[in-house]
């Protein structure tokens, strides 16, 4: 056989695997197995043009290999990603919030869609003005410098004076007797530290296309004792100013990958841009913002830095609706950086003597309340109590009554099968419990620092 004439183009023929190397042996030696078949081509095949229809099979066989690895490629890395799961129930959660709040035709990247899933819909808020009692001054100044340009934007067009406070701007915080109190050494520092924001570590990313525009950002920091309604403030204002509602949580924005802490940062305020108003709240805001030292870890220096770049290191936009809102119970562990940015801040102390007596009226106004109980002695006899101390003195008063109820084994007051009203007995006990129960936590306190 000439194998190089190419003279059996298109014609079969049997030959053994090891036809090269066994030459010399005879077909029948070989096991039937390992013979092929085998089609001879002639050279001059392979150099002419291809056909059509061989050129569409080629190109579908590649498409169809093309598409299969890269199916096999992405379920393998969605394999090993042990977030994937987080990640999708997190875009269900957004997508269900978004048609909630009536958004639509908004696209938002994957980013953005993780921070979607801590909206809150206003509309789903059952917190009221109404239902503060005791920071009347509070909530007068909120209505006035955060409220009030939203909902009457057009009434300050016209002025600087009037524009809301912005980040960057010096500017005094509001006690409850209204009172300006400009830090010299006080309660809390507000000089502004000279330091870059790339000096905790790393260089802040440079804002997106859309952050660049200029924006104006209004920062309120609600301070004070635990307890006192900060956080019920801040429900109230979004609930009452219309405003969508995004109660970030810091966990959201660390993840284990470099990089993709500050694109979760910068999806934050992309975010509150594409849904605006909004108001983006941070509670407890000291654990994620706090003063900056050397010993933090790069990539957390880094997400604050990008965080605070965001947040003011544009231009101003009035037309911009995005709040800033913050609660705290430790503003001296903010840092100074963050409380430049935050030029509007209410103390929220605890409550004095008439504010405690309009907390328990407002408390205790659809209970079933005996006639002769006299809330000023109930106020006089809580000093020192914050209204989540009132709420949990009531609810064991009327445990009380619920308690006797259950353990009476008389016919009669089981035939009546009522409870009776709060009374002023009942008051007294709970509040004798509740102040047991704070020196303990007190004396606990202090034998942890005497052991320090």
């Amino acid at each position: 056989m000439q194998l190089n004439e190419g003279k059996w183009i298109g014609e079969e023929y049997n030959f053994p695997c090891q036809f090269l190397r066994l030459l010399s042996l005879s077909p029948e030696t070989l096991e039937p197995t390992r013979w092929l078949t085998v089609k001879m081509v002639h050279a001059e095949a392979f150099s002419r043009p291809l056909s059509r229809n061989e050129v569409v099979g080629l190109i579908f066989r590649l498409t169809i290999f093309g598409a299969v690895t890269y199916f096999t490629i992405k379920w393998m890395v969605d394999a090993i990603d042990p977030t994937r799961k987080q990640k999708v129930e997190a875009q269900k959660q957004a997508e269900k919030l978004m048609k909630q709040i009536g958004v639509k035709n908004v696209k938002l990247s994957e980013y953005e869609m993780s921070i979607a899933a801590h909206l809150v819909d206003p509309l789903n808020m059952h917190v009221t003005w109404s239902d503060i009692a005791g920071l009347d001054d509070v909530i007068t100044d909120l209505k006035d410098t955060v409220i009030l340009p939203i909902k009457k934007k057009h009434l300050f067009e016209n002025s600087r004076l009037l524009q809301p406070p912005k980040a960057g701007e010096r500017s005094y915080s509001y006690t409850l007797d209204r009172r300006p109190v400009l830090s010299s050494g006080g309660k809390f520092v507000l000089f502004d530290r000279a330091r870059s924001f790339g000096a905790g570590g790393g260089r802040p990313l440079r804002p997106s296309a859309q952050l660049r525009e200029g924006r104006i950002w209004i920062g309120v920091l609600l301070y004070g004792p635990p307890g006192c309604g900060k956080t019920l403030i801040a429900k109230a204002t979004a609930k009452e100013a219309g405003c969508r509602f995004i109660n970030l949580q810091p966990s959201t924005l660390t993840d284990k990958w470099y990089g993709e802490s500050q694109k979760l940062a910068a999806a934050v305020f992309s975010l509150a841009i594409k849904l605006q108003p909004s108001i983006i709240f941070i509670d407890e805001i000291d654990s994620f913002l706090r003063n900056r030292s050397s010993s933090d870890h790069e990539a957390t220096a880094m997400m604050k830095a990008q965080f605070m770049s965001l947040w003011d290191g544009l231009d101003t936009d009035h037309s911009c609706q995005v709040i800033v809102m913050g609660a705290t119970n430790r503003p001296q562990d903010l840092d100074s950086a963050i409380m430049r940015r935050m030029p509007t801040r209410f103390h929220i102390n605890q409550p004095a003597l008439k504010q405690r007596e309009a907390i328990l009226k407002l408390i205790l106004k659809n209970e079933n309340v005996d006639r002769h109980v006299d809330l000023l002695e109930v106020a006089q006899e809580t000093d020192g109590f914050s209204g989540s101390d009132l709420k949990e003195m009531c609810r064991d008063a009327a445990l009380l009554c619920v308690r006797e109820y259950v353990n009476s084994t008389s016919e009669e007051s089981h035939d009546e099968d009522e409870i009776r009203p709060v009374q002023q007995q009942d008051l007294h006990r709970a509040i004798e419990k509740m102040k047991k129960s704070k020196d303990a936590a007190f004396q606990n306190v202090l034998t942890h620092v005497c052991l320090d």
